[in-house]
């Protein structure tokens, strides 16, 4: 693998690779933002296209001229191309994520992440096979109760593969799916389960990425154990005998409480009086990161870019007009879903709709930029890269349902613009 890309932030902020992006990032702190560099040689070639291709004098004219390219037309209509940021409120509620993702290029078979749970909790993996050999990695549950029931009320995971863009993304569809089916698990003392049986079924040949989310709900103690083994190894009998693997560099793994953020606008908006405006997710700086501990050594750890994390953006809506919502990447190429509940309807959305992924075309900001960014302001550019999440008014407000998306980059606005 080619060390790659760091994800560029169009604010001059610093990327966050999503899920470590693509297995062994490395992150580097520096004046309390972190840049995690990601390891995919895809992703690499898109950037080595597009760097240097435009320079300083070449952005700014595209900044303030008046050419707007076809994708972009939505602000051509005589709306403002500036955009202030819109406070917003954020609470941490809900049950107990596992997140594990470290090791994440697995050089030996072993358990990559323990912890018990009860009640309400969601399992996140992601982890690539770097050995010679086919592996499968599989969620097992273990009680010491009598019986434990475990309802799954909602996951996905997808065929893995070495494109990690296409993994990142099909997963997501699979999770926010809005037609599940709960499944309950019967877990005893001496019978443990697998979380899912296609986990037994699935094969990850060499260099190839798995990544699954599953929400569930015990209602007795549950061990649960993250595990990657030999593809003709019986996983319980493995488990055995099988030891804790050491996190990598990166370290990101661990047990993080309250597993759902809800994000509320403290004043509705009002398309006609406020204009465009923006809110960023998984910056750190307005939207903080999530600590939480390692519960296989106790070690204090940090989810850089709240990988797990349910965001439920609820967007309270006044007066006369129309807002339209977009995602827009900062941090490089990006790939996912979001789900967006508007009049008692849910719809599935991906973002992008229209292609694979999107935000290759990020680009430094000039100064000037740069600045009114950090008083608040944003400027719509010719290199400004959207996904269209709908048009909602006051009649019918829209909740959007968000997680950040594996092997994608960090992180992201979304964009209120008047209709």
């Amino acid at each position: 693998m080619n060390k790659g890309i760091k994800g560029l932030w169009a604010a001059a902020m610093a990327a966050v690779l999503l899920c470590a992006g693509h297995a062994g990032a490395d992150p580097q702190h520096s004046e309390g933002t972190t840049v995690v560099r990601e390891r995919g040689a895809a992703e690499q070639n898109i950037h080595e296209r597009t760097a240097g291709k435009t320079n300083i004098r070449e952005r700014v004219a595209g900044i303030i001229g008046e050419t707007t390219p076809p994708q972009n037309r939505v602000f051509a209509s005589g709306s403002s191309r500036m955009m202030r940021r819109w406070d917003v409120r954020a609470e941490d509620i809900g049950g107990t994520l596992l997140f594990s993702d470290s090791p994440e290029y697995v050089k030996e078979s072993g358990i990559l992440y323990r912890d018990t749970v009860e009640g309400d909790a969601r399992v996140l993996y992601y982890h690539l096979n770097d050995t010679t050999q086919p592996k499968k990695v599989a969620v097992i549950l273990e009680t010491d109760a009598d019986l434990a029931i475990v309802s799954v009320t909602r996951g996905g995971t997808s065929t893995p593969s070495t494109d990690y863009l296409r993994v990142g993304k099909a997963t997501q569809i699979a999770y926010f799916d809005p037609v599940q089916h709960e499944e309950r698990i019967y877990v005893a003392k001496e019978r443990p389960r697998l979380l899912s049986p296609v986990m037994n079924t699935t094969v990850l040949a060499p260099g190839e990425l798995v990544y699954g989310v599953y929400d569930f709900h015990a209602n007795a103690p549950v061990r649960v154990s993250v595990v990657m083994y030999g593809a003709d190894v019986d996983p319980f009998s493995f488990l055995r005998t099988a030891r804790v693997l050491p996190r990598d560099e990166v370290a990101l793994r661990g047990t993080f409480q309250s597993m759902d953020r809800i994000v509320t606008l403290p004043r509705a908006y009002a398309p006609m009086r406020d204009g465009a405006a923006y809110f960023p997710i998984g910056d750190n700086v307005h939207d903080l990161y999530r600590s939480g501990v390692d519960a296989t050594d106790g070690t204090p750890v940090v989810n850089y870019g709240n990988y797990g994390i349910l965001y439920h953006i609820a967007l309270p809506i006044m007066g006369r007009g129309q807002v339209r919502c977009f995602l827009s990447p900062l941090g490089g190429v990006y790939a996912g879903a979001v789900t967006a509940v508007s009049d008692g309807q849910s719809r599935l959305i991906e973002t992008p709709a229209s292609r694979a992924y999107f935000g290759d075309q990020t680009l430094p900001e000039p100064p000037q930029i740069a600045k009114a960014r950090t008083e608040g302001l944003l400027v719509l550019t010719q290199y400004t890269e959207l996904a269209d999440l709908g048009t909602y008014s006051a009649v019918h407000p829209v909740t959007f349902a968000y997680s950040p998306p594996g092997a994608s980059n960090l992180p992201v606005n979304i964009i209120l613009l008047p209709e």
